[in-house]
């Protein structure tokens, strides 16, 4: 996954009869095997955090909406936030 070269030994085998007998020859080659990264790593980042908000956002309207049994929309108003951080904090 990085940009390392992976160096393999090629040796292919060849055979030949000369005399009766069996001869091997062996050729050796180098392959190098680059991976370029599609997705740089930052944008990595950026859509993981992405995503990780969408996830937060769409649990909260999804826990809001339906288990809780008031409008999804609700759920991303300062004053749904407010009366929940006000019965955290023993204000009402």
């Amino acid at each position: 996954m990085t940009n390392e070269f992976n160096e393999q030994d090629v040796a292919p085998k060849k055979r030949s009869r000369r005399n009766g007998e069996v001869e091997k020859k062996e050729t050796s080659r180098r392959i190098r095997w680059v991976q370029i990264r599609l997705i740089p790593i930052w944008l990595r980042i950026v859509l993981i955090l992405a995503l990780l908000a969408g996830a937060a956002i769409g649990g909260v309207m999804i826990g809001y909406g339906l288990l809780g049994g008031g409008e999804a929309s609700d759920a991303l108003k300062w004053s749904t936030w407010q009366h929940i951080l006000d019965i955290i904090e023993g204000k009402e």
